[in-house]
């Protein structure tokens, strides 16, 4: 890799050193990032640290259940650590009960005696954190560069490697489950309908997924079920409830090709008529992003082909739960568009014919993002273990996607093999780069231990 350049802001005003420093204290604490000298508290006795405790993130002292010995006596309890003594006086824990189990107290600076609610003066142990794991803490949160850490990532062991990437790629999974738990929350318990929703969602890719998700929200698809067989009417529902059967929606330049062709206004009627049967109201078609999108992907396109896939009755959660391999999985996302779409990707701008089927890796896209999702939340959900497991190994059998995040961390040195390995690295710049949340990043503590 290229040498990269440290652009460097300054420290001191982009980040709240307070904070921060506390927060790495805590790591230091953590993962017991001591100096190497023997642990004394201000008033001499030994400190052995055994277990530094449950890291609490809420309301409370900061460790919970420590186990240290203190000039050989075993204590069982709770630390608190700050920057300063005083600061256990600043945050009121002198007058919170909930503070009088702490043992310990550790600051990088002691200014004061501290005591608890209950009248109990606490041992303190003065603890900073190491200079070199102060500036490589420093250097991660100020390098502009992606990966800041990429210097220690050819040094790292693969059983590091593999168990974090492991860790994020479940991570990642939990989070598209929770956000299917609410669709099905939203679809009052209908899996069906919130399956259709997440499909339709990464129809849109990242350009229009917000958009497609609106639009799938504004389908009554149990009530479109009675025209199921009809896939005209299909198409002009879903056409029409996504605003792109409005004439302010045609470019003015196409617009007279548009209703001399007379397939649009074939679908406006009979969406006027479906729009009347169900009391509908379409989306803002403005939601819609046409800038830099690739004529595939226009909405029109990926709406006709979702109305074709529905149409086909083929690619329900019932059909993907009865899949036992890729190949099925593949074979029932097979979708394409109706006659006057090959040869159109607008209403009135006639083109190539081209039958407009899912690329292979459009397909292996949708299965990463919604099939894989689907399967481990509804497997998950219904105590079906099977189904949880065929995700992951769904991920293992597909190749990586190819964007510039994987891209970014081959260059760093990381062999991705798999889908399961691109969808962990996606989390690990979202989540961790990103967020710069190196502290509760593996491959950050690699590198401030250095």
């Amino acid at each position: 890799m290229s040498a990269i350049s440290k652009k460097k802001c300054s420290f001191a005003t982009v980040f709240n050193i307070s904070i921060l420093m506390e927060q790495l204290l805590h790591y230091c604490w953590k993962h017991k990032l001591f100096p190497l000298q023997t642990l004394r508290t201000t008033s001499g006795q030994t400190v052995e640290v055994i277990d530094t405790g449950l890291h609490n993130r809420h309301a409370g002292p900061d460790f919970f259940n420590a186990k240290l010995k203190i000039e050989g006596t075993l204590w069982v309890g709770n630390v608190e650590l700050h920057i300063k003594a005083s600061d256990w006086y600043l945050h009121g824990h002198h007058h919170d009960h909930a503070y009088d189990n702490v043992i310990l107290h550790v600051a990088s600076t002691i200014d004061v005696v501290v005591t608890t609610a209950a009248g109990r003066t606490l041992p303190q142990l003065q603890l900073s954190v190491p200079p070199e794991v102060k500036a490589h803490y420093e250097e991660l949160l100020t390098i502009d560069e992606y990966p800041p850490c990429y210097q220690i990532i050819p040094k790292l062991t693969p059983l590091t490697v593999h168990s974090w990437m492991s860790a994020l790629q479940t991570e990642r999974l939990e989070q598209k489950t929770t956000a299917i738990a609410e669709r099905v929350k939203r679809s009052n318990g209908d899996w069906e309908t919130a399956y259709f929703i997440t499909l339709a969602r990464n129809f849109g890719f990242s350009v229009n997924g917000e958009a497609f998700e609106t639009w799938a929200y504004n389908i009554p698809i149990r009530a479109v079920d009675h025209h199921r067989d009809n896939l005209f009417q299909i198409e002009a529902l879903f056409l029409g409830q996504a605003g792109l059967l409005e004439r302010s929606m045609i470019p003015e330049r196409y617009q007279q090709d548009a209703l001399r062709e007379g397939y649009f206004t074939k679908l406006y009627n009979e969406y006027s008529f479906l729009r009347h049967k169900f009391s509908l109201q379409p989306m803002d078609a403005v939601r819609w992003k046409f800038l830099r999108l690739r004529p595939q992907n226009f909405p029109h396109i990926r709406i006709v082909q979702m109305a074709n896939l529905y149409y086909q009755k083929r690619a329900s959660l019932r059909s993907l739960t009865e899949c036992e391999g890729l190949d099925e999985i593949r074979s029932i996302l097979q979708t394409s568009v109706t006659p006057y779409w090959e040869t159109h990707y607008t209403f009135g701008s006639t083109t190539c014919k081209t039958e407009k089927n899912l690329s292979p890796k459009t397909q292996d896209l949708l299965i990463i993002n919604t099939v894989v999702p689907v399967l481990f939340a509804y497997g998950r959900t219904h105590g079906k273990e099977l189904l949880c497991d065929r995700s992951f190994d769904i991920l293992e059998r597909i190749k990586p996607e190819d964007n510039h995040i994987v891209r970014m961390w081959q260059m760093s040195g990381l062999n991705v093999t798999c889908a399961g390995d691109s969808q962990a690295l996606i989390q690990l710049k979202r989540e961790y780069c990103d967020k710069k949340n190196c502290l509760r990043c593996r491959f950050g503590y690699e590198y401030l231990r250095g």
